[in-house]
């Protein structure tokens, strides 16, 4: 019977597959560091309270990286390069959302706008994100490998996602509400999109890898696609609504450090 736990299981017993899974991850993680690193540096004046919020982003990503790096070199494998199909951050600069790393790179300030555009990439990207942990920490958060990783940024996506909750809704209550809105319903159906296609593609070198049978991987291919489109029929109005976090002020701290994994 085909699961996610039954999946995953087999992607973390296999070498091959748990380091493109790793790679993979601590790729777009490290990815996700820099961009908020830049954004902290290029926060225009009138917003620089968020730069010490953003600059915390920015450190757990990295360290995120940090930590599915560790979970290699413990079973004395090395990152091997990203296909490029996989790389869901590259993908989604490609279709415009977010922040385009050409803007990143200048050492120029972002415009009041730009932040609006970070903040909401980051509300839908982080809903998937924490989805994603949520789920992974359901069947192996015990588990004795993986499991200690997957709690702690599990929990740090948490409070990403906390954050861009609060801090969206309170420039909504400054003002910006219809362009928050506008902004977050176009990247919602563009990371659903692209989630798609990412999906597809790591399944594929999945299946290649750990010699899945044709069918199993029409299965799996046919429920990344019954997936997307339930996302697209509806689904993903739970990645624009806006509500007031438990946790307030959830990255208003530094980054806690990551133990040896």
């Amino acid at each position: 019977m085909l699961s996610a736990r039954s999946l995953f299981q087999e992607i973390i017993d296999n070498d091959d597959s748990y380091q493109l899974f790793c790679s993979i991850a601590a790729s777009g993680e490290t990815q996700g560091g820099w961009e908020n690193a830049r954004i902290a540096a290029l926060v225009p004046e009138s917003m620089r309270e968020l730069a010490p919020k953003i600059t915390r982003h920015g450190a757990d990503e990295d360290k995120h990286g940090r930590i599915f790096t560790a979970l290699l070199k413990k079973r004395g494998l090395e990152p091997v390069p990203v296909p490029p199909e996989t790389d869901y951050t590259m993908l989604l600069e490609q279709r415009g959302i977010g922040l385009a790393h050409e803007k990143l790179r200048r050492d120029q300030r972002l415009s009041e706008e730009d932040i609006l555009v970070y903040l909401s990439h980051s509300r839908v990207t982080e809903q998937r994100a924490a989805d994603q942990m949520d789920m992974l920490v359901k069947h192996f958060g015990d588990h004795p490998e993986v499991g200690k990783a997957i709690r702690m940024i599990c929990n740090d996506e948490d409070n990403h996602l906390a954050y861009c909750h609060e801090e969206l809704l309170g420039l909504a209550y400054a003002g910006h509400g219809r362009t928050i809105q506008r902004t977050l319903r176009e990247c919602a159906l563009a990371e659903i999109a692209v989630y798609r296609d990412v999906s597809l593609a790591v399944m594929d070198h999945m299946g290649r890898i750990l010699k899945w049978p044709r069918a199993k991987r029409a299965a799996l291919s046919m429920g990344i696609r019954g997936m997307y489109a339930y996302e697209r029929a509806g689904g993903w109005r739970r990645m624009v609504d806006l509500r007031m976090p438990e946790r307030r002020d959830a990255l208003g701290g530094p980054a806690e450090p990551a133990p040896a994994f």
